[in-house]
């Protein structure tokens, strides 16, 4: 009797082609959330030019809510684009998915000022924002669904992690491109035309995700579906019907991974430079090193997830991040370099560790004929609810209670009633496959 030995071209064609779903799906990865980012960089200039009627502190309050709209309009995207995604499949929706982001944020680029216009400066930048937001609700879990489903289950988490990170990168890019624009710029120009130039990268950007989306397969899973005649007609219904339990758990880790990148990506520049008194530069130099240190721990800790599980990960993640949210807050209230380096490292570690089991545990929760539905919408709603809101909330915190930490404990609650959530019911996913279609009891309750 023969053993039949693995055919080593078909397994270098796998390979190859997992490579290349990683790196097209990366690359737009990295495209979409560029444009989303430069938003944030931006909040002390577009406050002046949009909202220039109102005191500095307003302006900022008023920039950073035309700031939360892009995610109301997420949880109607995630509906929309998730539904879209189960019925026409996952490529082609992600292709979509960057032609949007890459032409709102041009528009933001071109968009004339209230001293121009007047009141439909500000009103235009919101309607930008929500087809933002509308585009940024389907590119998360599409693209971890997509390397998900083309990736063997050994390798699953450290192959999504190595493309959810990306979402972690541009925030970096973003904030160096202020950096440099300020650095070569006179402040007049770069407050009068030089702020645009992040926005209107924009187009050029897109045009090659676009590209690079459109030259890979469709995810097996899918085309699994399709040939069988078990593509979901209605997974909006049925991923409330039967897969609530999975949406609440994915709620409860988007709860805390949206809070802190948002807190980190949306808030702590104008936090240290209005709130702390920060140089500009200081500011921009340690969020940079913040968010590099996630970049580099989100495939590490997805590795690692690997070999101990998701849910495991996940629980010591949070828990790191619920102890060293309100040291780093003191210590970046100092207003030193070096202080602020050390605080936000800490923040971007506990976001690293939680990011990397999280990306692949939102699309295994689910069943493969719902899963950008199900995974979309839970992971939107509290992208919304705690992302969105992270700058506005720790602004009015800080405001209403006089304590520059009262954000940190904000965290330290988010994070707390998360552990609670996972470690009652979430099971363990590290080892489920990606193709089934058909309705499994997903839901097993987990044991400590």
């Amino acid at each position: 009797m023969s053993t039949q030995q693995p055919d080593s071209s078909t397994d270098t064609a796998a390979k190859k082609g997992i490579g290349k779903v990683m790196a097209a799906s990366a690359i737009g990865h990295f495209v979409e959330w560029f444009d989303f980012a430069v938003y944030a960089y931006a909040a002390p200039v577009i406050a002046s030019l949009f909202f220039p009627e109102f005191d500095p502190a307003s302006a900022l309050l008023s920039t950073f809510a035309v700031y939360s709209v892009g995610f109301i309009a997420r949880p109607v995207g995630a509906f929309l684009i998730g539904a879209l995604g189960d019925r026409f499949g996952r490529k082609r929706v992600l292709a979509i998915v960057i032609l949007l982001m890459g032409v709102s944020t041009t528009l933001i680029g071109l968009l004339p000022t209230y001293a121009v216009i007047g009141v439909f400066a500000p009103i235009l930048l919101i309607v930008l924002r929500m087809l933002q937001g509308l585009s940024a609700a389907g590119e998360t879990i599409g693209s971890n669904s997509f390397v998900a489903e083309h990736s063997p289950i050994a390798t699953r988490g450290r192959n999504v992690g190595f493309v959810y990170t990306a979402s972690n990168l541009p925030p970096v890019l973003a904030a160096l491109l202020v950096l440099w624009l300020t650095a070569i710029m006179a402040p007049e120009a770069y407050h009068e035309w030089g702020w645009r130039i992040p926005f209107l990268l924009g187009a050029p950007l897109a045009v090659v995700g676009l590209y690079i989306r459109t030259r890979v397969d469709e995810s097996p899973a899918y085309v699994e579906m399709r040939k069988s005649k078990a593509v979901e007609s209605a997974p909006i219904r049925t991923v409330f019907a039967t897969h609530w339990r999975s949406m609440l758990v994915v709620f409860a880790m988007s709860a805390v991974a949206s809070l802190g990148y948002y807190s980190l990506t949306g808030y702590f520049y104008s936090y240290m430079t209005v709130t702390i008194g920060l140089s500009s530069d200081d500011a921009l130099i340690s969020n940079s090193i913040a968010l590099l240190i996630t970049f580099v721990m989100v495939p590490v800790s997805a590795a690692i997830s690997d070999r101990i599980g998701r849910r495991k990960m996940l629980l010591i993640a949070i828990a790191f991040s619920a102890i060293v949210s309100l040291p780093a807050y003191f210590l970046v209230g100092t207003g030193t370099l070096w202080a602020a380096i050390v605080a936000q490292g800490l923040l971007g570690l506990a976001l690293g560790l939680v990011f990397g089991p999280a990306g692949p545990a939102y699309v295994e929760m689910f069943p493969a004929r719902v899963r950008y539905t199900g995974a979309s919408i839970s992971y939107n709603l509290a992208f919304t609810i705690f992302g969105g809101t992270a700058p506005l909330l720790a602004t009015a915190l800080i405001s209403m209670t006089g304590s520059n930490v009262s954000p940190a404990w904000y965290i330290v609650a988010v994070s707390v009633l998360a552990l609670v959530v996972l470690f009652a019911m979430m099971p363990e996913t590290k080892d489920r496959s990606m193709q089934h279609s058909a309705d499994e009891d997903e839901f097993v309750m987990a044991r400590p």
